[in-house]
């Protein structure tokens, strides 16, 4: 592993008021950045008792109808320099409030929430700290916390909103399976777990390192990308065990990464997919980008492989966003600012979009018309449109925006939250806020 590579995997080791070996104060830093574009705000919060936040000068350039999107649709945005979430109206395209809510989430659970968090009850799932955590869609308060042995988490709700899936990365190289369900006597526990330690990794790798989570739309499998193991693994939900672990071909040769004995791995560590159920894209530390086969669900068949070099991918893909008709992936490549499109059919790089900024994360509104893009270096939110696969427009949030979600149902108004946000902004010290593992400049003090 290069020195590079090291550091795109721990970006906290040293960086931004974290100790050296990634333990620190566990505070979120506030940029230099954020203190400048919150004073206006703060100004009118202390003034008037309460913030609504930046983004409100926003135009009012949503194409969506009333009967395309409900009152209630939002898009919560995690900026984690200053544990606020900046609550998006995709109706209008404009921030309508910015809660401070003492922590923050890089990979909060996207890919069904928006259909299944209809209720001021419905949790919001989230990768806190060490382990993940439910908010009340409503409030934004606890309702259930899951310790996992490790400080790098994902986790995905299964289509029904029973349970939660949870990938727990090294040290710990654990798969959870956690009951969602808020009438269950058991919300909020582990009613199984794999403990995946004894397959080994890479290396001197104590595990295979599970790597991020996606639910097949049936509801019957997860897959789950193996960084440290060069496998995909497939993930039976009832019963939780081990459906099939399929060895994933290394990248391309203009594609570099880690390597055992001369031979090049492939270090699968992220993946979606589709809403179709029948393919699967894969993103790979090493920048390139697989597609699978999914129409047997417990059986993914490898199609092929895109890189940056010979197939025009944008650099660093770490992440992915799968559009309404299954067609196009959107690939999160923040080496080269922007958002590589895959024609997933095509297997090919159908063009890249240009957001001006890193963003490391994404997602869909309600309607699944807009895919929503933190972009974290610029305190702000590229709207893409998925008829057109375009940019068209720019939303100002809080300070370095990662994670994202979606859900039917709005926070209500919380002057104090607000308030708090507004402080925060310029640079206040409101309380410690517990952090969130990203692979990028943030979080400073979040260890594994």
């Amino acid at each position: 592993m290069t020195d590079g590579d090291e550091a795109r995997l721990y970006p906290n080791r040293g960086e931004r008021g974290g100790a050296a070996d990634g333990a620190g104060d566990g505070r979120a830093s506030v940029s230099r950045r954020g203190l400048l574009a919150g004073s206006a705000t703060a100004g009118a919060a202390l003034t008037a008792g309460c913030s609504s936040g930046p983004g409100d000068g926003a135009t009012d350039t949503g194409t969506a109808t009333a009967s395309e999107r409900a009152d209630g649709d939002t898009v919560v945005v995690f900026n984690t320099g200053d544990a606020t979430v900046s609550l998006i109206d995709p109706a209008r395209d404009a921030v309508v409030d910015t809660q401070h809510v003492g922590l923050s989430s890089s990979f909060p659970s996207n890919q069904y929430a928006p259909d299944l968090t209809a209720a001021a009850e419905d949790p919001l799932w989230l990768n806190v700290g060490r382990g993940v955590r439910a908010v009340a869609a409503g409030s934004l308060s606890e309702v259930a916390r899951v310790e996992t042995g490790s400080g790098s988490n994902w986790q995905e709700l299964t289509p029904d909103g029973a349970n939660v899936v949870v990938s727990a990365r090294e040290p710990a190289h654990r798969n959870l399976l956690v009951d969602a369900d808020r009438e269950s006597e058991t919300f909020g526990e582990v009613t199984a777990e794999l403990d995946r330690t004894d397959e080994g990794g890479r290396g001197d790798r104590e595990g295979p390192g599970p790597c991020d989570v996606t639910v097949h739309p049936g509801g019957t499998v997860a897959y789950v990308p193996d960084l440290f193991g060069d496998t995909l693994t497939v993930l039976r939900l009832d019963p939780f065990e081990i459906a099939t672990q399929i060895d994933v071909p290394a990248a391309a040769s203009d594609a570099t990464g880690d390597s055992t004995d001369g031979e090049a791995a492939s270090a699968p560590w992220m993946g979606t997919v589709a809403p179709s159920g029948d393919r699967l894209i894969v993103e790979h530390r090493t920048g390139a980008e697989s597609v699978w086969d999914t129409s047997d669900p417990a059986s993914p068949e490898f199609l092929g492989q895109l890189t940056p070099g010979a197939d025009g991918l944008g650099e660093g893909a770490l992440t992915s966003e799968v559009g309404p008709r299954s067609r196009y992936g959107y690939v999160f490549t923040p080496g080269t600012n922007d958002v590589s499109v895959v024609d997933i059919e095509a297997r090919e790089v159908s063009g890249r979009i240009d957001i001006g900024g890193s963003a490391f994360a994404g997602t869909w509104d309600p309607a699944r018309e807009e895919l929503y893009v933190p972009v974290q270096t610029n305190d702000e939110v590229a709207v893409i449109d998925a008829a057109s696969r375009e940019l068209v427009e720019r939303i100002s949030v809080g300070s370095a925006p990662y994670g994202a979600t979606a859900a039917r149902v709005r926070p209500e108004p919380d002057g104090t939250a607000s308030l708090l946000a507004a402080m925060a902004a310029v640079g206040l010290d409101v309380g410690e806020a517990d952090t969130t593992y990203c692979i990028g400049n943030c979080a400073c003090g979040h260890r594994l």
